[in-house]
């Protein structure tokens, strides 16, 4: 499997930044989680398969529990990296923004219309960073702060944010999120 560097992948994050996120102007309020992406300028990817004994989603009584989602460029391919030595705090954000859209892209697999959502419940962030790195809560705040963008206040969550050695492929972020349905 090949992997591009993260000074690759700047071009398709960078569409992602957090400029996008501004309220919409009035004229042209979106009202549906989906529609509300599409303002944005974005789109939900397709889905990826597991790469291990697992599934992406479980989902027990209203609750979804997604798996944890690792940010992919538009072509398919890890977004890898350690922030602090070969990737920006700001690099790390924007790909937790990506990571965000990956995660919606199989809450809707699972249940077929993203207005079906009634809260997004949990939101747990692992970020691949050197040893002396303190930052993680501005990075997951990538995620946090676009599922605001598309849910409103039904997008604010609990949360965990954590520094780690590694996480899969090289990835540098890796985000799992718990989700209330109707």
């Amino acid at each position: 499997m090949m992997f591009r560097p993260l000074t690759a992948h700047l071009a398709f994050a960078s569409a992602l930044t957090l400029s996008a996120l501004t309220p919409l102007p009035a004229q042209n309020i979106a009202t549906s989680p989906e529609s509300k992406i599409t303002a944005l300028g974005l789109a939900l990817p397709a889905t990826s398969a597991p790469i291990a004994n697992y599934v992406p989603a479980v989902r027990t009584g209203n609750l979804i529990f997604l798996s944890g989602h690792i940010p992919r460029d538009a072509d398919n391919k890890v977004i890898a990296g350690k922030v602090g030595r070969d990737a920006t705090e700001k690099d790390a954000h924007a790909a937790a923004r990506t990571t965000a859209l990956a995660l919606l892209a199989t809450l809707k697999r699972e249940i077929g219309d993203l207005s079906k959502v009634k809260r997004i419940i949990r939101v747990g962030g692992f970020v691949n960073a050197v040893d002396d790195f303190k930052a993680q809560p501005a990075v997951i705040n990538g995620c946090s702060d676009f599922l605001v963008a598309v849910f409103g206040d039904r997008g604010k969550h609990a949360r965990a944010a954590l520094g780690v050695a590694s996480l899969p492929l090289g990835a540098i972020v890796e985000i799992e999120m718990i989700v209330e349905v109707e």
